[in-house]
């Protein structure tokens, strides 16, 4: 939600209770907030770097609402499921109370305030800055729209928002199948995800450890359910600051690589940085990425040795070795 429009709504007719908790779901941690009582304010955020960050603010932060909330205000997510979720939660977490959800028009917030006011008659609403804010009173009637980890059809632990949940990665499949035998003791997954790649991994009986970095603590309470191989460790962790307790002999990664809905190369380049820094300098580095993601540049500033080893029409799959110190 941008500075902008929620002060745009708020003279538009957006009245924010005067007493009582408000609730403020997936907030990001750099949110603009002069337009909200911040010292009455939980966020509920699983994304480390978000969480870490409102911690950091001074703001109460947690992963599910405890309590009852005078309102609660909705930050749209790409995935349409967790924002109905969202919403669910909303409702529930502050009964008969103020709801408020803001969201980009890319990010779909007209066609989820047309299911909302379909479900109720809203308050208000107001359009600004390529997105909308709308408001209406919580109800039971958006009950059906709650949502937590399920099993797909391949039998396997997914939550709503997680990357690939209806099916296992085309991508982590194909880097997985180009992988040597041996890749060492001890590695690390970053951007474990549900635990896809970890699960291929852990069936070389030369590998003793394996630790599994994912910022979304959803998706990593999906690969704990997924893996329960006693080599596995979890870590909550922001990948790209993430530490292992000694230096790795191998990371493997399938790197997001969207910031929204915008392809962003930064974030897999970040991921390549931090792999530099976590291996021993005899360590080696494998990744897939989408055939047009620019990652050739980094590995070679970062390695000493890189290429592409694999691929198709689709991926790449990049091997980096020997990180430069």
């Amino acid at each position: 939600m941008t500075a902008d429009r929620l002060s745009f709504a708020t003279e538009a007719g957006l009245t924010l209770p005067a007493d009582g908790p408000i609730l403020l779901i997936g907030a990001p941690g750099d949110l603009y907030s002069d337009a909200l009582p911040l010292d009455r304010c939980t966020v509920v955020q699983g994304f480390k770097p978000d969480h870490d960050a409102w911690t950091a603010r001074g703001v109460p932060v947690t992963l599910a609402p405890e309590g009852d909330f005078a309102a609660a205000i909705v930050f749209l997510p790409r995935a349409r499921d967790l924002a109905e979720a969202r919403v669910a939660m909303a409702c529930a977490a502050a009964p008969g109370g103020l709801i408020v959800l803001d969201g980009q028009k890319t990010d779909g917030i007209e066609p989820l305030a047309k299911a909302v006011k379909a479900r109720g008659a809203l308050l208000g609403q107001v359009s600004k800055a390529h997105g909308k804010t709308v408001w209406f009173t919580a109800s039971d009637s958006f009950d059906d729209w709650a949502r937590g980890p399920a099993q797909n059809s391949y039998g396997l632990w997914t939550a709503p928002g997680v990357f690939s949940a209806d099916a296992p990665d085309p991508g982590s499949e194909a880097l997985l199948a180009a992988l040597p035998a041996k890749l060492g003791v001890r590695i690390a997954d970053l951007g474990a995800g549900w635990g896809g790649l970890a699960t291929g991994l852990l069936a070389r009986d030369t590998l003793a450890e394996l630790h599994l970095v994912e910022a979304d603590h959803s998706a990593l309470d999906c690969a704990q359910r997924n893996v329960t191989d006693p080599r596995a460790r979890f870590h909550w962790a922001d990948a790209t600051a993430w530490t292992p307790p000694e230096p790795l002999d191998a990371v493997v990664m399938n790197p997001p690589f969207h910031s929204g809905r915008k392809s962003d190369p930064a974030l897999g380049q970040a991921f390549i940085a931090a792999a530099k820094r976590i291996l021993k300098p005899s360590g080696h580095l494998w990744l897939v990425a989408n055939r047009h993601l620019p990652y050739e540049t980094a590995l070679e500033a970062q390695f000493r040795d890189s290429a592409e080893i694999a691929g198709d029409n689709r991926f790449k799959i990049l091997h980096a070795s020997r990180p430069n110190r």
